[in-house]
């Protein structure tokens, strides 16, 4: 598994920051994080490109057209979450995603900024 740093996804997210898109949720991700039937009817309304950007993670070695490509997700495919962000940066430390980790906690730190 070959993951890297979705650099199109942290611009993305910052510009969502930058104009408000944002929830500053002290709950758990996974009561917010999208489940299958949600990506599935995003993905029937969007590219997969559109898709991509809301994940600050992909895995290079599964294909540009598939969901699985795409980890650490953020955000609930209208705003970005404080709580997913919070969970792609405990998740991509423990897994030794330094890249990905660095970039979820300087979203983290631009959304509570803006949350103030």
């Amino acid at each position: 598994m070959s993951i890297t740093l979705n650099s199109a996804a942290v611009t993305f997210a910052k510009s969502l920051i930058k104009d408000g898109k944002i929830k500053n949720d002290e709950g758990q991700w996974g009561e917010h994080n999208p489940g299958s039937t949600e990506e599935n009817a995003y993905l029937q309304k969007h590219e997969i490109e559109e898709y991509a950007k809301w994940h600050l993670g992909q895995d290079t070695s599964k294909g540009e057209e598939t969901k699985g490509r795409y980890k650490f997700p953020y955000g609930d495919f209208k705003t970005v979450h404080r709580d997913g962000l919070i969970a792609a940066k405990e998740r991509a430390a423990q897994q030794g995603y330094q890249d990905i980790e660095k970039a979820a906690d300087d979203l983290l730190n631009s959304l509570e900024k803006k949350a103030a």
